[in-house]
């Protein structure tokens, strides 16, 4: 089990690190799509929203260190994709690194703004800006227009690395897919 990159595939870590961002990401979506099934005020439907508020803080602390893991080698693609094509997936990676560091971000903004706690794991926040409404109004707007993004962006990431393995033929998937241990390949 390599915990570094190599030249042909992402280290143990990077691949446990960029699987624990999608299932946080799953986690704080489902928790505020769920929300709405529940009626106002009630315990679940507020207890779906803290999820999604936790879990969001979490995507923002593990984001910087998924950054700090990118230094070293990035694993070739073979065969090797075209140059725009390369160009195209910097700028995908780089709005999905923005994204989740700006939606957590937003969270945390309208959150402040709105005078409520910031819950994080039995701790409680600081606030980013006293009690304001239009600031919490713009806050909220934003985080849920750039929600919604998101689902495009995960989405066309998700669809890029499926046709690259199966349309293309090459190594993009596999370079960041989980190996199974010998033990369990023969089962």
């Amino acid at each position: 089990m390599n915990f570094k990159n190599t030249a042909l595939r992402y280290g143990s870590v990077s691949i446990a690190m960029h699987w624990l961002m999608v299932a946080l990401m799953v986690g704080v979506y489902a928790c505020i799509e769920l929300r709405e099934f529940f009626p106002k005020g009630s315990d679940l439907r507020e207890s779906l929203k803290t999820w999604h508020f936790m879990l969001g803080l979490g995507i923002f602390l593990l984001v910087f260190a998924r950054l700090a893991f990118r230094t070293g080698p990035r694993p070739s693609i073979t065969p090797p994709i075209p140059r725009w094509q390369h160009f195209v997936s910097v700028l995908m990676h780089l709005a999905l690194y923005v994204f989740m560091i700006v939606m957590p971000l937003l969270g945390w903004l309208t959150l402040s703004a709105e005078g409520h706690p910031i819950p994080f794991f039995g701790l409680h926040l600081p606030a980013l800006v006293n009690a304001d409404p239009s600031i919490a109004e713009w806050a909220d707007e934003l985080h849920e227009t750039i929600g919604v993004t998101g689902y495009y962006l995960i989405g066309l990431h998700a669809a890029a690395a499926l046709v690259h393995h199966y349309f293309m033929r090459d190594n993009t998937l596999m370079r960041m897919w989980p190996r199974l241990t010998r033990a369990r390949r023969g089962r």
